[in-house]
């Protein structure tokens, strides 16, 4: 009796080591199982999650407006006129061109320091408001220059200021990140003889500081210093001597080259049918502009 209960005895831990076992290897095999199922639900669902993009993307909406960025403080290029409005001679371009694509025109003005981040966001096509491509060849996708102009210093007609030497000790303001800004920042040695350079956000202020004498001299854009003097009769005069020669062109985010080679195109068409001397001659008294001449 008692070998054969030390037999069964035998038999029966064999039988519960063996339970043992095969439960542990049951549920390290069910283990990888179950995770293989979850990586294989979620490739699918990041495979849906693409599909869905992809498609949404495929099946989206035409383009439907074109949004121009520009300084509403840069007259004649674009400004606020007395009932409210925008005006200027590069939103009558602009507005133009959004016909001609079948789009409609939105002018949406903007502070001038942050044009890059608008174009990065989104919020502007482009940036069309007297813009400079000096200094800036390699920062935007630009469509082929229209017009031509100058850096420029405008002083006050009793000033006494009649070259840049006469400039030696005095304060010159120029608006913030502006194609003059540039200009006298290559200008070591001439900017080494002013007693300041003051910046501010826009012309029309710079102008009222030089009528107030806050400042001697401001650097500005010939064609908007010209404008601005005629119209608010300021007793002052532009010299003689150019900081520097520039273009202006349309300035798209970098890579843009889809959006511009359209805008370039119609620009090229209005060119040759005359419409974009009419708007020169609307604004400046005759055709400035350099495209197809």
């Amino acid at each position: 009796m008692k070998k054969n209960l030390a037999v069964m005895t035998a038999v029966l831990m064999m039988a519960a080591l063996a339970g043992c076992g095969g439960n542990e290897a049951a549920e390290t095999t069910a283990a990888p199982a179950a995770e293989g199922t979850a990586e294989a639900e979620a490739a699918e669902t990041e495979a849906e999650e693409t599909e869905a993009s992809d498609s949404a993307e495929e099946s989206g909406e035409a383009k439907t407006t074109f949004t121009v960025g520009f300084d509403a403080d840069l007259p004649p290029m674009g400004f606020m006129d007395d009932d409210g409005s925008y005006v200027g001679f590069d939103l009558d371009l602009a507005r133009e061109v959004a016909d001609r694509m079948g789009l409609e025109f939105v002018a949406q003005p903007i502070l001038w320091d942050a044009k890059d981040m608008e174009l990065d966001n989104g919020t502007i096509d482009c940036v069309w408001n007297g813009f400079t491509i000096t200094g800036r060849e390699d920062q935007y996708t630009w469509t082929e220059p229209y017009m031509n102009n100058e850096q420029v210093f405008v002083v006050l007609a009793d000033s006494g200021i009649t070259d840049t030497a006469g400039l030696a000790g005095k304060v010159v303001e120029v608006q913030v990140d502006s194609a003059a800004e540039t200009a006298l920042n290559g200008m070591p040695d001439l900017k080494a003889t002013l007693a300041s350079v003051e910046t501010t956000p826009n012309y029309n202020q710079a102008i009222m500081d030089l009528e107030m004498g806050a400042v001697d001299a401001v650097a500005m854009d010939s064609v908007v210093a010209q404008y601005l003097l005629t119209q608010r009769g300021t007793d002052a005069v532009i010299l003689d001597e150019a900081l520097s020669s520039e273009q202006y062109a349309v300035g798209f985010k970098l890579g843009n080259e889809e959006l511009r080679d359209q805008v370039q195109a119609v620009l090229e068409e209005m060119a040759a049918d005359g419409t974009m001397a009419e708007i020169s001659t609307e604004w400046f008294g005759s055709d400035i502009t350099t495209i197809g001449k």
